[in-house]
């Protein structure tokens, strides 16, 4: 995605009108694209779901959905032996892919998990037959006049039906579900355990992460969230409260409480306070469409992993950084506790995050890309140049193929060197020959200012040489200049999803650059427009999701839901 690329509103459904009065059961609580993107699919709090289809009649280059069908997934249940109330929230929603006509996906509650097919169907009925009023036979009668019945086109009916119902198997509320690339088994996860479920078998699953402790007192942790990897079947990730991120391989271990990797960056204990515990806590963790990054999206920042790289993120991006001094606040209302989702775009380049005041934010861009091999070997022939008529500045060595040029030119030079009757250039400071070179001396009584002036030219063509070098070649990820360089180009796009982006039908939303510091502070000026006593907790956006194949997404935002995109 190219920072040119314009983000504008493109639909919006729900209610339209600025009511306050919310019902609790219209709350959108999840949304999710399938894999193909011609389907959008969306829950809420009141136990529906909601199917959208793309509009192909509209123009092609146009993002437009229209409703699909509607059906009631969960309903609300209560456990006399617990005596506990199951609400039927739609916790997540998960599309499996369809090899026919029919759609499938899962979605669940704190407790079930159920396997939906949506088809549709043809209602035809009898158009012709031999009845006719009060009369059985016609007057003239006979055989000729006797008809077959016909069967004509009457409806067409979209019908839901639950093909299988997972049940039984979570003593504490799911909070994740995962479909694994094989098609043939998904996880579902709570606060202490995750099981493995086959599609086809709906009457037991197999225990493949349990942290419960056998002395409850001694609970430090919890499951946040739960993904399998979108390429090899044998991975899956899942994140915990202490904000680390843990990578399990089930070809190891049967039970794999032993993780094969573990994401976890250090954090310094003198910089601890109260709130530190519940802000790192992981919230939602992300595969890149690829599988080589990991997204994962705390209460303060969003974090991009490198599956080779264990021991900290490769960047860090301040998302809500102008609360860090108002947290009391957002603990006395309960908002420090709200669970944000994080997306990859489809290029596997940017990240989505949301926000309060109805905001979401867009980080192009925010992965690193090395771009096509020809133009990576350009940029690395160019720095070595660089590099070799810079290595007393840099300190950089010279490699063999740069000392063997080098060993070349002195030879040709040393040759004009003694044709003329001069000096080699390593002793040139006290005189030589004439015309040998372009930066040589005239000779033993050569003008000294005019010397230091070609040198001050030298060094001139060098800086700008360097500047546009730097400008060119992917800078160094560990050095720190380089990763300020990468904090000063990073773009941050707001959009907001409220009531004015469908009444205006304008976008609405300014691009922004700034410095992102991993847990130092972002400077944001008061220009951003989200001061503290302006943000209504009451409007963020936890919920939202990415187009597969193109820069659309779709955002939930309390009872409505609306679609943004560059086409």
């Amino acid at each position: 995605m190219t920072a040119d690329e314009a983000w504008k509103f493109s639909q919006c459904f729900g209610d339209k009108g600025d009511t306050d009065n919310i019902t609790e059961a219209d709350i959108i609580s999840t949304v999710e694209f399938d894999s193909t993107g011609d389907f959008l699919a969306t829950g809420d709090k009141g136990g529906r779901v909601v199917l959208f289809e793309r509009n192909q009649s509209k123009k092609k280059h146009n993002c437009e959905y229209k409703f699909f069908t509607e059906f009631q997934s969960h309903d609300a249940e209560f456990d006399y032996l617990k005596s506990l109330e199951i609400e039927e929230t739609i916790n997540k929603i998960k599309w499996l892919k369809s090899c026919n006509d029919s759609l499938y996906l899962l979605s669940t509650n704190d407790k079930t998990v159920k396997l939906w097919k949506i088809q549709e169907r043809q209602i035809k009925l009898v158009s012709e037959n031999n009845l006719n009023g009060m009369s059985h036979y016609t007057k003239d009668g006979g055989l000729s006049s006797l008809k077959l019945p016909q069967l004509q086109l009457h409806d067409k009916l979209i019908s839901a039906q639950p093909k299988k119902i997972y049940s039984n198997a979570h003593a504490y509320h799911i909070n994740s579900i995962s479909v694994n690339s094989d098609q043939e088994t998904y996880l579902s996860a709570d606060d202490l355990r995750i099981n493995l479920w086959n599609l086809g078998i709906s009457d037991q699953s197999f225990n493949i992460v349990d942290i419960k402790p056998t002395n409850m007192e001694e609970l430090t942790e919890v499951i946040t969230s739960a993904k399998f990897h979108p390429l090899q079947c044998n991975l899956f990730m899942y994140s915990s409260s202490k904000g680390t991120i843990k990578l399990s391989d089930m070809r190891s271990n049967s039970l794999c409480d032993t993780h094969a990797k573990i994401f976890e960056e250090y954090l310094d204990p003198s910089s601890h306070n109260f709130f530190t515990e519940i802000t790192s806590s992981i919230s939602d963790v992300e595969f890149s469409h690829d599988g080589r990054y990991i997204a994962s999206r705390d209460y303060m920042t969003v974090k991009i992993w490198d599956l080779a790289m264990e021991s900290k993120p490769i960047k860090t991006i301040n998302v809500q950084e102008h609360l860090r001094e108002r947290l009391c606040d957002t603990y006395e209302n309960d908002a420090i506790f709200d669970k944000f989702e994080v997306q990859f775009s489809s290029d596997n380049r940017s990240v989505m995050t949301g926000s309060y005041n109805n905001n979401f934010m867009i980080y192009s861009n925010a992965v690193p890309h090395s771009g096509g091999g020809k133009s990576v070997y350009k940029s690395l022939k160019k720095r070595k140049k660089f590099e070799n008529g810079h290595s007393r500045k840099r300190g950089i060595g010279k490699n063999e193929d740069e000392d063997n040029r080098q060993e070349e030119d002195e030879e040709n030079d040393d040759e004009d060197d003694e044709d003329e009757g001069g000096v080699g250039r390593r002793k040139r400071e006290g005189g030589g020959g004439g015309g040998g070179g372009g930066r040589r001396r005239g000779g033993e009584n050569g003008d000294e200012e005019e010397e230091e002036e070609d040198e001050d030219d030298n060094e001139d063509e060098d800086d700008n040489e360097s500047d546009e070098l730097d400008n060119e070649i992917p800078p160094n990820k560990d050095s720190p200049s380089s990763q300020s360089e990468d904090e000063e180009v990073q773009e941050e796009i707001i959009l907001q999803a409220d009531k004015s982006a469908f009444k205006s039908k304008k976008s609405g939303h300014h691009l922004m650059r700034r410095r992102m510091m991993s847990g130092n502070g972002s400077q944001l000026g008061a220009s951003n427009g989200r001061e503290f006593d302006d943000i209504d907790f009451k409007k963020n956006i936890l919920h939202l999701s990415w187009h597969p194949k193109e820069n659309s997404v779709a955002i939930a935002a309390t009872n409505n839901l609306y679609i943004f995109s560059t086409l």
